[in-house]
């Protein structure tokens, strides 16, 4: 528009040469002046406009999330229109771009809304946000200013468990075990009486003052459970078949599984050889085993960015980090992917003090046969083919 304008005074003004009538002229300068008065009014306005994207960093699937846009003209000088238009992924904003065209007066603020649904995991860029202004007449190109983009975390699906049973060596948790072997000081269940061989240390004296004879504390077996979950999502390593939803279904028990252990006051850390965007592409970082909401909330968002990708073995991967594990952790072995390799790395893995449990998503060749040779190592095994099998541990 604005160029067009410009041939337009051009062209009038030459007519105003052929003719030499005073009128011409000074319409000719009349639409020069608000010309030059609107492309300065407009770029000078929108230099002084400053936008806030405010929403939660992150959301659970299926949430439906509001996103503020607070938009504040800073400049003494109005805004005739403002166009704005945010450019918004379709996994979570099904309406394409969100645009609206609003005006603004001088030191004037007001907040844009639109809610996003977040119907699938992931990571995702909302914007960049681009701003657009002018004159009232539309006679110059318009400025345009740029927000950059900020980014959701959608947290993959957590089914709640109840009765997890994970194998663990390590003594002296919070956990009850029906191992006697581990007994906790610190959890008294009851008293007995004594009899010889009984260390004095578990001596009762107040309980054998009150009935006169001598009174041993019984304490409840425990264990602590650290737990590694190891994520397989080397795109190589499923079929074409189950390259898109098995791996989300890995997901979705990794997560879950985390969630439990979380509530359970224990200690998880994971490691997957799938892609993180925010690492360049590169294989997710290794997060170590921490326990409480804080570190389960860094979970859950490394595996909302995690991807499944062409990446290196996942044999690779266990055998990488299994030897930075301290004796009696929990190795929670996920994959799609069963081969020698693998139950080698497995069982070295156990015979370096690890309790070693491995978890086969989506379908496989044989399973069964797989799982007696998990059990010929000493490593139970368990095949979820969809989300309902996950009843197991919630019954």
């Amino acid at each position: 528009m604005g160029e067009l304008f410009v041939v337009f005074l051009f062209g009038l003004f030459v007519v105003a040469i052929l003719v030499g009538e005073d009128f011409i002229l000074t319409l000719l300068y009349l639409l020069l002046g608000a010309f030059i008065v609107g492309k300065w009014w407009g770029g000078r306005a929108l230099r002084g406009v400053q936008v806030e994207r405010d929403f939660t960093r992150h959301a659970f699937l299926g949430e439906s999330m509001p996103v503020s846009l607070k938009v504040r003209n800073k400049s003494w000088l109005p805004l005739a229109w403002l166009h704005v238009r945010e450019s918004l992924p379709a996994e979570v904003y099904s309406s394409g771009p969100f645009q609206q065209v609003t005006t603004l007066g001088p030191q004037a603020s007001m907040e844009l809304s639109y809610r996003l649904e977040c119907r699938k995991r992931g990571f995702y860029p909302l914007g960049p946000l681009d701003l657009k202004s002018g004159d009232v007449f539309g006679m110059s190109s318009a400025p345009r200013m740029r927000l950059e983009p900020d980014y959701l975390a959608v947290f993959p699906k957590i089914i709640p468990l109840t009765r997890v049973k994970l194998p663990s060596q390590a003594p002296l948790g919070s956990l009850r075990s029906h191992q006697p072997l581990f007994e906790d000081p610190s959890r008294t269940r009851g008293k007995r009486e004594y009899v010889v061989g009984d260390s004095l240390r578990r001596v009762d004296w107040k309980a054998s003052a009150t009935v006169g004879r001598l009174q041993v504390k019984l304490f409840e077996p425990s264990i602590a459970l650290e737990t590694a979950i190891f994520l397989n999502l080397n795109a190589a390593e499923y079929t074409v078949f189950t390259r898109f939803d098995v791996p989300e279904l890995a997901i979705v028990v990794a997560a879950s599984l985390a969630n439990w252990v979380i509530n359970a006051r224990q200690s998880v850390g994971l490691a997957s050889n799938g892609v993180d965007p925010l690492q360049g592409g590169e294989a997710m970082a290794l997060i170590p085993a921490r326990r409480g909401r804080g570190h389960l909330m860094r979970l859950m968002e490394s595996l909302a960015r995690v991807q499944t990708a062409e990446s290196f073995p996942f044999v690779d991967l266990l055998r990488q980090h299994s030897a930075l594990l301290s004796w009696g952790t929990t190795l929670i072995a996920i994959t799609n992917h069963i081969d020698d390799d693998l139950f080698d790395a497995l069982f070295q893995a156990r015979r370096a003090g690890l309790s070693v449990f491995l978890i086969v998503c989506g379908q496989v060749s044989n399973f069964e046969h797989s799982r007696k040779k998990a059990a010929y190592f000493g490593i139970p095994a368990l095949q979820i083919l969809n989300e309902k099998d996950l009843d197991i541990w919630r019954q």
